[in-house]
């Protein structure tokens, strides 16, 4: 009977764990849907694993993984699965799918896979506030708004430049969950963006530019994403907490 609650902490351990391993299954499904041409399940099979990697680090947290489980670690783990689901799957889209000009596809996914080590191999990624350093490899919200916006591949090339270069810059990018700064607005503002880019995702492909632009869902996303880059920017230039004084 002594040994009970050590034995549900060490099962619950486990459990994080393997609800941290099931992104990996959900970024093979979006690899599949690649395959398949279906853009749109691509974008909700990724968008599935970024819900799975927004709460498990507070579950881990919770549950005491490190200390429960020393034979694993939670954060190699993770960082593996967001490689995969952040880079190399929407690398593949750039590829595939033909987002930049034609003969620029390998070497565009190419760039955006090398630079990428980078960002998971930078001890310095995260700030003492939580924020990230220099882009986060967010590849996966990058053609999101590719998709969304029906942007050309001459425009997708450049913007892939600049945040292959915004890699090495230490600007900083909000990191939704852990950031104390505005918490009270930032939460309400992403489930907003969640919320407004899933309808987004979800309209027909023939659906032109134009028609989205004139809708209410449409702008309310671009709200979010505003007050997420404005939030960024602020943070950027703003003294480090440890030299504030």
């Amino acid at each position: 009977m002594g040994d009970k609650p050590e034995r549900q902490q060490v099962a619950m351990a486990w459990a994080v764990h393997a609800f941290t391993a099931s992104g990996i299954v959900l970024g093979f499904l979006a690899f599949v849907a690649i395959l398949e041409n279906d853009k749109t399940a691509v974008f909700m099979w990724l968008g599935l694993a970024l819900f799975v990697d927004a709460i498990d680090g507070t579950l881990a947290r919770k549950i005491r993984v490190t200390e429960v489980t020393p034979n694993l670690d939670g954060t190699t783990l993770d960082n593996v699965i967001d490689y995969f689901n952040y880079v190399a799957v929407p690398a593949m889209m750039v590829y595939w799918f033909g987002l930049v000009p034609e003969g620029w596809e390998t070497v565009t996914a190419a760039t955006i896979m090398a630079v990428s080590c980078y960002t998971f191999a930078n001890t310095g990624m995260k700030t003492s506030d939580y924020y990230f350093s220099g882009f986060p490899a967010l590849w996966n919200v990058v053609v999101l708004y590719f998709h969304i916006l029906q942007t050309n591949p001459w425009t997708n090339l450049v913007v892939i430049a600049i945040c292959a270069v915004l890699t090495f810059i230490p600007l900083k990018y909000v990191h939704p969950f852990r950031v104390t700064d505005w918490r009270g607005v930032t939460i309400p503002m992403t489930v907003l963006w969640a919320a407004t880019t899933l309808r987004l995702v979800l309209i027909p492909p023939e659906v032109t530019t134009e028609q989205k632009a004139s809708s209410l869902i449409f702008w309310l996303w671009v709200l979010a994403t505003l007050y997420f880059a404005g939030l960024s920017l602020w943070r950027s230039f703003r003294p480090e907490p440890d030299q504030a004084d």
